[in-house]
């Protein structure tokens, strides 16, 4: 009887304690940067039982902490706990970290408000009904310009009771979600292998095949396996991804690590994985996964029906870029010889998007091709050859060689609507969109930059529709007024003018093919001038030796011999110009159309980014290349001009200038984060940090002004 009336009290004191048990409370310190406190997922614990316990940071504006890997620079934040006898304290839940880039260091840490949860376990003899204390001494580095150490001693009141414990009304839902977003070990494949001075580290898997992999991105745990600074290029796969690293000290000495453990960030989750050294599998890269999204501006929110919208707009506005301007010139007046003969007109029209989209296709596979091969290539990626560069320059000067009557290729303009509409005259409008296309390369029209941004992330089929959309745009204007007789009927006879006006065409080819040759120099010096101009001289001959015999031939002679030096000599000129490979590129920055700018710049590089950001300055990032002509004409028509540069002095904007002439993996990794595959891009970053505005693609003079005096106060 005795017992029971024992065992009645008892019970009877822990009810008591229940009902009148204190929360858990715990006084917030202000640290000087920070506001510190202790707060608890439940508010009370049972004996044997375990609840979450979390260190509280909220920081003050510009200010930031650092995670359990600090980057090149900073210190975690620490945590030494004062617990009573038999209760222990298990390791911070780290959230994972954002990117906080300091001058030209990259650091990992929190802004704004951040949870470390603690696991706590209370002791089996843990007495229901008292309070206990819990006291946590926690130390800071907190930096924005600067760093300051900071310390605070917290303490908690947290009340044991017996069963379950009540849920905190003000924390347990911040702590239960902090403790889903935090990173979780994830069942991925994981495999790192240093390949020349890289390391590519693939992650396959059965999560990531539909994931979002466009803005994946790597946090170490050991501060010394990467070089923290440098981009992390992105390659998707059909069975997952492959980032490419930069090595950092831990591979300078011997054969490096065995292992390497860190947090995956993808699409807004994270990932503990563990990657051991080894080879990685063929799926980790290529474009044959299911869609992802485009990081950065204008390519992330596209999916494929907006892609392919924008890809369409984009060819459209094309046709009106000057790098199309004598092909499509050509074109027209192909379309007007054919004016008052509606079915060949049609067939035409046909033959020239058939030309286009083919060529557009073939495109868009060798971009497929080269990116699963592991190359970090974007739109215009060919013009990035020498080789090609050289060739292409070569049949620009065929092409004007062709406009002059130095020789024909199929039938002159000087006859067409006089029932050509065979075999030859469709063969005629196919070159002449497979060349239009090829010409127009060089080229990003507007709305194109997003929508190829996003096709190259993702899958082979997507990418393919995106750039036949795109094909579609620039070819419709011409196959459209091929059959709408009102349009030609406004079109004049064909006469002797067609002659002439083909003639004057050749001018702006001839200066298609010196400006290729200019950017020839760009990419392999000086010395390659003698190889190109030898080739260009023997295509000449050769062309004007065909031309003799193609007269000869039309007089009823059978010049053979003519004709096979000729097609002999142009074979000499292609082997001249594209063989053996150029020598070593010639690195260096890419001057303006019109001569040197007059705004002086410096080279594109993520850390004269960071550093021109830290001591508060605007920045101006002109991503551009020699072979781009909107690039170019952008730089005489605006860039170069006195009030930009009066405008650049006034602000005291840094200037930089990232040269995509030549395969650069760290600009390719730059524009795929803004969602872009091609260049033009121009990006202006504000005098207080944050990201970049992406500018539009045409500039003028007015817009470069404003977007530098918006940017000083930003």
């Amino acid at each position: 009887m005795a017992l029971d009336v024992r065992r009645f009290f008892a019970k009877l004191v822990a009810v008591c304690a229940v009902l009148v048990a204190t929360p858990a409370l715990a006084e917030p310190v202000d640290t000087g940067h920070l506001v510190a406190e202790l707060v608890a997922r439940d508010q009370s614990i049972a004996p044997g039982a375990t609840t979450y316990v979390a260190v509280r940071q909220k920081i003050d504006k510009g200010w930031h902490t650092y995670w359990r890997n600090s980057g090149d620079s900073g210190e975690a934040t620490s945590v030494v706990w004062t617990l009573p006898p038999g209760w222990t304290a298990g390791d911070i839940v780290w959230p994972a970290p954002t990117r906080q880039p300091t001058g030209p260091l990259m650091n990992y840490g929190y802004q704004g408000e951040v949870l470390l949860p603690v696991p706590i376990t209370a002791p089996a003899s843990a007495k229901p009904g008292e309070t206990v204390t819990l006291k946590a001494a926690v130390s800071f580095l907190v930096c924005e310009e600067i760093c300051v150490p900071e310390d605070a001693v917290l303490t908690l009141s947290l009340p044991v009771v017996e069963g379950l414990a009540e849920p905190n009304p003000a924390w347990s839902g911040p702590l239960a979600k902090a403790l889903s977003d935090a990173p979780t070990p994830a069942n991925f494949a994981s495999v790192f292998a240093k390949q020349g001075t890289s390391i590519v580290l693939a992650v396959t898997g059965e999560g990531l095949k539909g994931a979002d992999v466009s803005d994946a991105y790597f946090f170490p745990f050991d501060s010394t396996v990467i070089d923290h600074a440098k981009p992390q290029v992105i390659e998707r796969g059909p069975e997952g991804l492959t980032l490419t690293l930069t090595p950092g000290y831990a591979f300078q000495e011997g054969e490096g690590p065995k292992s390497m453990a860190g947090v995956l960030s993808i699409g807004g989750k994270a990932y503990e994985i563990g990657a051991s050294l080894g080879t990685p599998p063929p799926g980790a890269s290529g474009l044959g996964a299911p869609p992802s999204k485009a990081v950065g501006g204008g390519g992330g929110a596209l999916g494929l029906p907006l892609a392919a919208a924008f890809a369409f707009l984009g060819g459209l506005i094309l046709n009106l870029m000057p790098c199309v301007f004598p092909i499509l010139a050509m074109k027209a007046a192909s379309l007007a010889g054919h004016a008052h003969d509606r079915r060949t007109a049609q067939g035409q029209g046909l033959a020239f998007l058939a030309g286009v989209l083919a060529t557009f296709l073939a495109l868009a596979v060798a971009l497929i091709a080269v990116r699963a091969g592991g190359a970090a290539v974007g739109w215009g990626f060919q013009l990035q050859s020498p080789p090609v560069v050289a060739g292409l320059a070569l049949l620009m000067l065929a092409v004007a060689l062709n406009l002059s009557g130095v020789f024909e290729v199929g039938s002159s303009l000087q006859g067409v609507g006089t029932g050509l509409a065979g075999k030859r005259g469709m063969a005629g409008a196919f070159f002449t969109g497979a060349l239009a296309v090829v010409v127009a390369a060089p080229c990003t029209a507007p709305f194109m930059a997003p929508a190829l941004g996003w096709a190259l992330t993702q899958s082979a089929p997507a990418a393919i529709t995106v750039f036949l959309a795109l094909g579609l745009g620039f070819a419709a204007p011409f196959a459209l007024a091929a059959f709408v007789p009102g349009l030609l009927t406004r079109l004049p006879k064909p006469g002797p003018w067609m002659d002439g006006f083909k003639k004057l065409l050749a001018f702006p080819m001839y200066g298609a093919a010196a400006w290729l040759v200019w950017v020839l120099t760009i990419q392999a010096g000086e010395t390659a001038l003698a190889r190109i101009f030898a080739a260009a001289v023997i295509l000449a001959l050769a062309a004007w030796l065909l031309g003799v015999a193609q007269r000869r031939s039309a007089a009823g002679e059978r010049p053979l011999v003519l004709a096979s030096v000729g097609g002999v000599l142009v074979l000499a000129a292609a082997v001249a110009a594209i063989w053996p490979s150029y020598g070593a590129p010639q690195p260096g920055p890419v001057a303006s159309a019109g001569g040197v700018a007059a705004v002086p710049y410096e080279a594109y590089s993520p850390e004269k980014l960071a550093a021109a950001q830290a001591a508060g300055k605007p920045v101006f990032v002109n991503f551009t290349a020699a072979w781009c002509v909107t690039c170019q004409v952008n730089e005489k028509v605006a860039l170069s001009t006195q009030g930009v540069a009066d405008a650049f002095k006034q602000t005291g904007a840094v200037y930089l200038k990232a040269d995509w002439t030549l395969k650069d993996a760290v600009i390719e990794a730059e524009l795929a984060k803004h969602g872009r595959a091609g260049v033009p891009l121009y990006l202006i970053y504000g005098a207080k940090g944050g990201d970049g505005v992406i500018l539009p693609q045409i500039l003028t003079e007015g817009l470069i002004v404003r977007a530098l005096k918006d940017a000083q106060g930003r």
